[in-house]
C-alpha cells in the first residue's frame, strides 16, 4: 500500500470520525467529525468543498452512482443534498418531527431512506421528490438498515424488531429479535441450485454477539449463528464471494463461515490477526481483498487465500489506535480513520492503464505517475510524472500520451535525464475514448470519429485528418495505429486500411455486423477483430481467396488481443479476458490453406492486463502499479532442457503438441530428438508435411529411419507449384479430396486422375478422365469394369469392359483384356454361345480356364470341358468328361492328366472292363498302390512288380498281400527275405521261427539288425542247442557272458572257430572273470585238455598283455623248434613280432635274438642254395654257437657248416667245427658219405681267409661284418634280413612290407634272382626299394 494523503482537522481532533466514499467512481470522499460541517474531499486528499450544518453531521450516504451526497444532523429537520456533477448543494425539508438517525440510499432507484429515533420512517424519491412518511414502522430509535437488490428495506431498531418494507414503506416482514440489531445485509446464501439471483436472506448482528440469517419469505425459521466467547464482540461483518462471511471480533479474531446448508456454523478460517483486539472489517469485492485494523496495524488479506496475510501496515505514530476501514467500490483506495480524529488515505490497486508498442511498455505505477520500460532491449524504466490522473496511456517508439475527456498530453522520450520532455498539451473535438501512437502520428477515437495527426510539426492542423470522410459510411467504433497503417472498424462492419504515409485507403473489408475492436499484428499485415456478436476472426487483407477466419472457439468475454512480438511473422497471437489467455496460432501455408488454431489458454492472475507478449511470455500490468511475468502454459516446451528428459510421456506428449500447434519446429525436433518414440517422430513429420515443410520433413524422416516416405518426399521435392505440391502431400496424409481439389487447381490437374486410378476411385476417376483426359476414358473404363465384375454387377461390368475398347492395335493388349471380360460378362449373363465361342477364340488360357469354373458353377460340364481342354487344363477336362461319363474322351486326356482321382476314375473303369493291364497303369498313375499290388499279384501273377512297388512305397498291409503271395506259393525264404527287405523284422522272425528257417533268416539279417533281433536269434539257437550260432547272436546283442558260456560248449568240429570267437567276445567285454574262465578253458583246466598256445597268444594279444603273449610266442617257438620245425618257429616269431610291434610294445631279447638265430638259419640255406658259399658258411658258423638251440639236427648243422667252410675257405672255422662233430657224443650220427671228409679236416687246421671289417651303424668303429655286436659301444647292430651281415649306415633300405632293415646293395642283388622278402615271405620289387639317409 501506499499512503496518498491523511487529513486532520482541528476540530476533529479526539473525536470517531463519520465518512463516506463517493459511490461507483470514489473520486470523492465526505468526512465529518464534532463540528457542525461535512468536509467533501477529492481522492487525493485536496479538499473539494465544505457543508455547514445547524448540527453535528448524524449520517450520510452516497447514491448508486455517485453523484448525489444525503446528510442528515443533528437538531434539523432537513436533509441536506450535494451534487458532485455540478458541485452545488441544497436542502430538503425532511417533514419529520422528531430527531432523524439513519439515511440509506436505495441500490437500484433514486431514492434513499430516513429513520428517525422514535422509529418512524420517509422514504424520499429524489426522481419525482415525492416523500412517503411511515408513522412508527418502528417503536424506538432505527439504529440500522440495509437496501436490498429488489428494493426491499431491512431495518433494525433499538426496540429488538426487525423490519422488511418494500419501496413504498409497507411492511412485508417483521421478526423479533433476542437482542438489539447492529449490522443489517442483504444477500443470497450458498446452495448447489440456485432457483434465482435474488437476495434473498437477510442477515444481522445481534447484540454482537449472535449473527441471524433470515429467508425473507420465511424470517421465522432463521439459522442462530453463535461464536466462541474468547473471540469477544462482533465488530462488523461482511458477504463476499459464494455465499462466504467474514466476520470480525473485537478481541482481534477473525473468522470464514461458509452459508452452504452442509457447512453452515463450521469455523472455516479462524485467525487471530490482531493481538489485542479488532476495530472494524472491510471487503472489496472488485479488488478480491479483505482489510482488517486494530491497535495500529492494518493487515490485508486475499479473499481467495483468506488465511494468508499479504501485507500488513503498521501506524507507529497512531498512539489512540485505529477506528474504521472502508474501501472505494473499485477497489483502488482504502480510508482509515483513527480515534484521534485523522483519516488516511492508501492507494490498494492503482487503475490498469497501459499500452505497448512492439516491445516497449507504458504503465500508470501511481495516480499521476507514468513509468515507460522496455526490458526486452534492456532499456533503463522512465518515470513520468504527470498533471492529471489518466484515464488513458498511449505509447509509440518515441512518444507517450496520456490523457482524460477531451485532452491529451504528450512525452517525447529522450536519452538525456530524465528520460523525457514534455511536448504538447492537445485538445481534441470530443472526449477521447482511446489513442494509438506510431513513430509520426497519434491517432484518437473519440464520438465514432477518429482523428489522425502528428504528434510533432508547427503546421498541426494541416496534417490533421478527420475520419471517416463520409459519415454515411458509419460510426468508427475501434481503431488501431501501426507504423505504417491506421486500421478501423465501423457500427456498419466496415474495416478499413489507410496507408499513414499518404492518407489513403489501401484496403477495405465488409464484415456482417459491427466491428467494435481491431488488433493489428506489430507488422500490420493481419488483424483480429472482435464483432458486435463476440466472435473474432482473423483478417489478412493480403489473401485474396479467403481474408477473413473465424477463430475456433472464442469466448465471448475477450476484451483484448496482443500479438507475439519474438518473430512478428509466426502468426501467434493470445486473446484475454479477466480470467484467462487463449493462445491462437496462424496456420497460413497449408494443405489446407491458411486457418487459426486454439492452442490452449492459461489462467491469469487475479487483477492483472495482459500489456506484452513476447516468445511465450506474457507481461502483466498488475493493480498495484507493477509489472509481472506469466509463462503461458501453452509455452511449456520452451522449459525443456536438450540434455535431460524427465518429463512424464503425457507431458512430453503435451510440451510437443503444444510445440507442432504452434509451428515451432525446431523445439519439436529437439524434443523428439531427447526422447522422442517412433510415434514422435510420425506426428513431427506429419505436421511438417501438414505445413508444407517438405526439407524439413525429409530430415524428420530420415532421422526416424522411415526411408519409404524420405524417398517419396524427395522425389516430389523441387516441386514448384505449390498446388501440385500440397496436392502430393495431401495425397501423403490420406487427405484425397482435398488434394484432389489441390490438383486440380495446379498446373498439372491430370494428377487427380492418376491419384485416384491408384486408389481405385474409378466412378471419381472416371468423371475426371472425361473432364481432363478423354483419351483415357477406356483404360479407366476397364479398370472400373474389373471392379463392378469384383462386387457381381455383372450388367455394369459389361457396359464399361465394351465402353473399354479402343480397336487400336497400339493397345492390343488392353483390348485383348476387355474381350476378355466381354466373354467372361456374357457368360454370367446367359448368353454362353457367345461368350464361350469368344473365349475360345482368345489366345489366354487363363480365360478358358475362368470361363471354364464359370460354366462349371452353373453345371455347363460339357461347355466348360471343352473350355478347360482348349486351354490344355487337362485334369479339369478329364473331371468334367467322367462326370458326363464321356470315357473316350478321358482316355485321349489321361496321358496328359497328372491328378491322380481321375486317374483312379478311369482304373476303376478298365478294371471292370477286365483290362487289367490298363487298370493296373492307371492305378499307378494315381498312386492307388494297393490296388496296383492287387492286380498285379491277382489278375497279372506279376511278383517281381509287386515287390518292386513294395519296396518303393512300403505299408504293412502291401507287405502282408506280397507275403501271402509267397507263402502260397510255399516259398518261405522269399517271403522271409522280403519281410526284412521291408524293415518287418519280428514278422520275418515269427515266419523263421514257425517254418524252422531261423539260418535263412539269420543269413538275411546280417549286420542289420537290431540289439532286439539278435537277441531274439541268439535265445532261438540256444534253445536248439546251436552253441556256435548262439554264441554269436549273444556276441551281436552284447550279452557277452552267455556268448562265452555258448563258445566254450560248442564241439569239437566247432572248436577252433568257437576259441577264435571266444577270445573277440573276451576281448569286446573287457572282463576279469570272463577272461579268466577263457584262459583256464585254454589251459585245459576245466576239461583237462589243454588247447593249442597260438590261443592263449592271440587271448594275451587282443588283451594287449604284451609280456605274456611275448613268453607265449618264445613256448610256441621252442616247441616247433624242438620238433625240428625251424621254419615254422621262425614264423612264430616273425608274427609275434610284428603284432608286438604294431601294439607299440616293448620286444623281449629273447624274442629278438631267437627270431635272428631262426633268420639266420634260413639264410644259411638260402645262401648255400645260391651257391654263396662265404655267406653261407658265415651264417652256419653263428648257427654253430648257438647249436643247442638246434637239439634234433645238431651233427647235420655242423657237418654242413664244416663243409661251406672248407668251400669258401675258412679252413680254421671247418677244423675247429669238424673237431666238435668228431666227439664221441656226435661221432656216430655223422653221415657215412661225410664221415671220412670231417675226420681228414679234423686232421688237418688251417688259416680262415680274412673277414672284411665295416663301421658300426652307431658309434663308427671297424667291426667284422658278420659280427653284430659293437666292442666301442656295446650295441647291438642291427642285421641284414638279405646277407645276416651287420647293416651298414650308408647302405641302408628296409622291406616294404615287414620294414626290417636290409642292405640296399646286397637286398637288390637277391630280389633279382628270388623276388622276396627272406623275412616276411612277401613279394618286393627292387623298384619298391628306397635306400634310407636317416635311418634312425
Amino acid at each position: 500500500m501506499k499512503k496518498v494523503f491523511t487529513l486532520a482537522d482541528k476540530a476533529w481532533a479526539g473525536s470517531n470520525l463519520l465518512y463516506k466514499w463517493q459511490k461507483t467512481v470514489g473520486n470523492f470522499i465526505a468526512v465529518a467529525g464534532q463540528d457542525n460541517s461535512v468536509k467533501i474531499f477529492n481522492r487525493h486528499g485536496q479538499k473539494w468543498t465544505e457543508l455547514n450544518l445547524p448540527g453535528r453531521c448524524v449520517g450520510m450516504d452516497w447514491d448508486k452512482d455517485g453523484d448525489i451526497l444525503a446528510v442528515i444532523a443533528a437538531r434539523s429537520r432537513s436533509i441536506f443534498l450535494w451534487d458532485a456533477r455540478v458541485n452545488k448543494s441544497s436542502k430538503i425539508n425532511s417533514g419529520m418531527r422528531d430527531q432523524m438517525s439513519l439515511i440509506l440510499w436505495s441500490k437500484t432507484s433514486p431514492m434513499f431512506a430516513v429513520g428517525t429515533v422514535k422509529g418512524n420512517l420517509l422514504i424520499y424519491n429524489q426522481q419525482t421528490s415525492g416523500k412517503i412518511p411511515v408513522l412508527s414502522k418502528h417503536t424506538k430509535k432505527i439504529t440500522c438498515g440495509c437496501w436490498s437488490a429488489q428494493n426491499l428495506l431491512a431495518l433494525g431498531s433499538e426496540d429488538n424488531t426487525l423490519s422488511i418494507s418494500n419501496h413504498k414503506g409497507d411492511t412485508i416482514r417483521r421478526t423479533t429479535l433476542c437482542g438489539e440489531p447492529n449490522e443489517i445485509n442483504f444477500s443470497v446464501m450458498k446452495t448447489d441450485e440456485r432457483s434465482s439471483p435474488a437476495e434473498s436472506t437477510v442477515s444481522v448482528s445481534v447484540g454482537k454477539k449472535i449473527l441471524m440469517l433470515f429467508n425473507v419469505n420465511d424470517p421465522e425459521n432463521g439459522v442462530e449463528l453463535t461464536f466462541q466467547r474468547r473471540y469477544g464482540n462482533i465488530v462488523s461483518y461482511h458477504w463476499y464471494g459464494d455465499g462466504n462471511i467474514l466476520v470480525g471480533f473485537s478481541n482481534g479474531y477473525t473468522v470464514n463461515i461458509s452459508t452452504h446448508i452442509r457447512e453452515i456454523g463450521k469455523e472455516l478460517y479462524p485467525a487471530h490477526n490482531h493481538r489485542d483486539s479488532l476495530n472494524s472489517v472491510a471487503i472489496s469485492s472488485s479488488f478480491n481483498k479483505a482489510a482488517s485494523c486494530g491497535e495500529n496495524s492494518i493487515m490485508i488479506h486475499d479473499l481467495s487465500e483468506i488465511k494468508d496475510n499479504t501485507h500488513v501496515f503498521r501506524f507507529d505514530v497512531e498512539t489512540k489506535g485505529l477506528d474504521h476501514l472502508s474501501w472505494t467500490d473499485d477497489g483502488q483506495l482504502l480510508a482509515i480513520s483513527t480515534q484521534k480524529g485523522t483519516l488516511h488515505g492508501f492507494l490498494t490497486m492503482l487503475p490498469i492503464l497501459g499500452d505497448s508498442f512492439g516491445t516497449r511498455l507504458a504503465y500508470l505505477t501511481s495516480p499521476l505517475e507514468v513509468t515507460v520500460s522496455n526490458q526486452v532491449e534492456g532499456e533503463t524504466p522512465v518515470a513520468i510524472e504527470v498533471d492529471i490522473e489518466p484515464t488513458f496511456i498511449a505509447v509509440g517508439p518515441y512518444h507517450v500520451a496520456v490523457g482524460m475527456n477531451k485532452r491529451a498530453w504528450f512525452y517525447a522520450l529522450v536519452e538525456n535525464e530524465p528520460g523525457f520532455k514534455k511536448l504538447k498539451d492537445f485538445k481534441c473535438l470530443g472526449t477521447i475514448a482511446s489513442m494509438y501512437l506510431n513513430s509520426n502520428y497519434a491517432a484518437a477515437l473519440f464520438e465514432g470519429k477518429v482523428q489522425l495527426h502528428l504528434i510533432e510539426g508547427h503546421e498541426v492542423k494541416k496534417q490533421m485528418k478527420l475520419f471517416p470522410d463520409d459519415d454515411r459510411n458509419g460510426q468508427i467504433l475501434c481503431h488501431a495505429l501501426t507504423a505504417d497503417y491506421l486500421y478501423y472498424g465501423t457500427d456498419s462492419g466496415n474495416v478499413v486500411c489507410v496507408l499513414v504515409e499518404d492518407l489513403r485507403t489501401v484496403s477495405s473489408y465488409s464484415h456482417s455486423v459491427g466491428v467494435r475492436k481491431v488488433f493489428p499484428d506489430p507488422a500490420g499485415t493481419r488483424l483480429v477483430i472482435i464483432d458486435d456478436k463476440n466472435n473474432g476472426f482473423l483478417l489478412s487483407p493480403k489473401n485474396i481467396k479467403d481474408p477473413c477466419i473465424e477463430l475456433p472457439n472464442f469466448s465471448p468475454t475477450i476484451t483484448g488481443v496482443l500479438w507475439d512480438n519474438w518473430h512478428a511473422d509466426r502468426g501467434e497471437f493470445v486473446a484475454y479476458d479477466k480470467d484467462k489467455v487463449y493462445t491462437y496460432a496462424l496456420h497460413e501455408t497449408t494443405i489446407y490453406g491458411p486457418r487459426v488454431v486454439l492452442v490452449g489458454s492459461t489462467t491469469l492472475p487475479f487483477s492483472q492486463k495482459p500489456l506484452l507478449l513476447y516468445n511465450g511470455a506474457l507481461t502483466c500490468q498488475t493493480a498495484s502499479g507493477k509489472t509481472s511475468e506469466v509463462a503461458l502454459s501453452t509455452h511449456s516446451f520452451l522449459k525443456h532442457s536438450p540434455n535431460t528428459s524427465t518429463d512424464s510421456p503425457p507431458e512430453f506428449s503435451k510440451q510437443l503438441t503444444q510445440a507442432l500447434m504452434l509451428k515451432r519446429f525446431h523445439e519439436a525436433w529437439d524434443l523428439c530428438k531427447s526422447a522422442g518414440s517412433d510415434a514422435d517422430w510420425a506426428e513431427l513429420g506429419k505436421t511438417c508435411l501438414l505445413h508444407i515443410e517438405v526439407d524439413l520433413a525429409i530430415e524428420v524422416y530420415h532421422n526416424s529411419g522411415n526411408m519409404d516416405m524420405v524417398l517419396s518426399l524427395q522425389a516430389i521435392q523441387g516441386t514448384v507449384d505449390m498446388n501440385l505440391l500440397a496436392g502430393h502431400l495431401a495425397k501423403v496424409l490420406e487427405d484425397y479430396n482435398q488434394a484432389q481439389n489441390l490438383y486440380l487447381s495446379s498446373n498439372c490437374p491430370v494428377a487427380a486422375l492418376e491419384m485416384r486410378r491408384d486408389l481405385l476411385h474409378w466412378e471419381s476417376a472416371l468423371m475426371l478422365a472425361e473432364r481432363l483426359a478423354k483419351d483415357q476414358i477406356p483404360f479407366v473404363s476397364k479398370e472400373y469394369a474389373a471392379h463392378f465384375e469384383l462386387i457381381g454387377d455383372y450388367v455394369n461390368a459389361l457396359a464399361h469392359y465394351k465402353r473399354g475398347m479402343t480397336r487400336n492395335k497400339k493397345f492390343q493388349e488392353h483390348d485383348e483384356a476387355c474381350q476378355a471380360g466381354i466373354a467372361r460378362m456374357s457368360i454370367r449373363m446367359g448368353d454362353i454361345k457367345k461368350g464361350a465361342a469368344q473365349a475360345i477364340r482368345h489366345p489366354s488360357s487363363v480365360l478358358k480356364k475362368v470361363c471354364g469354373a464359370i460354366l462349371e458353377s452353373m453345371n455347363k460340364f460339357a461347355e466348360a470341358a471343352q473350355l478347360y481342354e482348349k486351354g490344355q487344363y487337362y485334369d479339369k477336362a478329364a473331371s468334367l468328361y467322367i462326370r458326363c461319363e464321356n470315357w473316350s474322351k478321358v482316355g485321349d486326356l489321361l496321358p496328359q492328366v497328372s491328378s491322380p482321382k481321375i486317374h483312379l476314375q478311369y482304373a476303376k473303369a478298365k478294371e471292370a472292363d477286365g483290362k487289367y493291364e490298363d487298370a493296373a497303369r492307371a492305378y499307378e498313375s494315381a498312386k492307388d498302390w494297393d490296388n496296383v499290388i492287387r492286380v498285379l499279384l491277382v489278375h497279372l501273377n506279376n511278383p517281381e512288380d509287386a515287390v518292386r512297388i513294395v519296396m518303393e512305397t512300403p505299408s504293412i498291409d502291401r507287405v502282408k498281400m506280397v507275403t501271402g503271395f509267397f507263402l502260397r506259393l510255399n516259398d518261405e525264404s522269399s517271403a522271409i527275405h522280403f519281410l526284412v527287405l521291408c524293415k518287418y523284422n519280428d514278422d520275418a522272425f515269427q515266419l523263421a521261427a514257425q517254418r524252422g528257417k531261423m539260418e535263412v533268416y539269420a543269413d538275411i539279417i546280417g549286420s542289420e539288425g537290431t540289439q532286439e533281433d539278435y537277441q531274439n536269434i541268439a535265445f532261438y539257437f540256444e534253445g536248439g542247442w546251436k552253441h556256435l550260432q548262439a554264441g554269436k547272436f549273444f556276441q551281436k546283442c552284447g550279452l557277452y557272458s552267455r556268448a562265452l558260456t555258448n563258445f566254450l560248449k560248442c564241439s569239437n568240429t566247432d572248436d577252433n572257430l568257437a576259441v577264435e570267437m571266444a577270445i573277440e567276445t573276451v576281448r569286446q567285454a573287457k572282463d576279469s572273470s570272463m577272461t579268466n574262465q577263457l584262459i583256464d578253458y585254454l589251459m585245459g583246466e576245466s576239461d583237462g585238455m589243454p588247447k593249442d598256445a597260438k590261443y592263449l597268444f592271440r587271448l594275451y594279444m587282443v588283451l594287449q598283455r604284451h609280456k605274456e603273449a611275448a613268453r607265449t610266442a618264445i613256448i610256441i617257438a621252442r616247441e616247433e623248434q624242438c620238433a625240428g620245425h625251424y621254419c615254422n618257429a621262425h614264423k612264430v616269431l616273425f608274427s609275434m613280432y610284428m603284432e608286438l610291434r604294431a601294439q607299440k610294445a616293448k620286444i623281449p631279447t629273447d624274442m629278438t635274438t631267437n627270431l635272428m638265430i631262426y633268420h639266420s638259419y634260413k639264410l644259411a640255406k638260402l645262401h648255400r642254395d645260391r651257391g654263396e658259399h662265404l655267406k653261407a658258411g658265415h651264417m652256419l658258423i653263428r648257427l654253430s654257437n648257438y647249436i643247442n638251440r638246434f637239439p634234433k639236427h645238431v651233427v647235420p648243422i655242423l657237418t654242413g657248416a664244416v663243409i661251406e667252410c672248407h668251400r669258401s675257405g675258412l679252413r680254421d672255422s671247418a677244423y675247429r667245427l669238424a673237431a666238435v662233430v668228431m666227439r664221441p657224443e656226435y661221432r656216430d650220427e655223422i653221415d657215412k658219405k661225410y664221415r671220412r671228409t670231417i675226420e681228414w679236416f679234423a686232421r688237418r687246421p688251417g688259416k680262415d681267409l680274412e673277414e672284411e671289417n665295416t663301421p658300426c651303424p652307431f658309434c663308427g668303429c671297424k667291426l667284422p661284418q658278420n659280427e653284430l655286436q659293437c666292442y666301442s659301444c656295446k650295441n647291438n647292430v642291427p642285421y641284414c634280413i638279405a646277407t645276416g651281415r651287420h647293416m651298414l649306415k650308408e647302405d641302408w633300405s628296409e622291406c616294404p612290407h615287414c620294414e626290417f632293415p636290409a642292405l640296399y646293395s646286397e637286398f637288390t642283388l637277391l630280389l633279382k634272382t628270388e623276388g622276396v622278402c627272406p623275412m616276411c615271405s612277401e613279394t618286393v620289387r627292387v623298384k619298391q626299394l628306397k635306400k634310407i639317409s636317416d635311418c634312425y
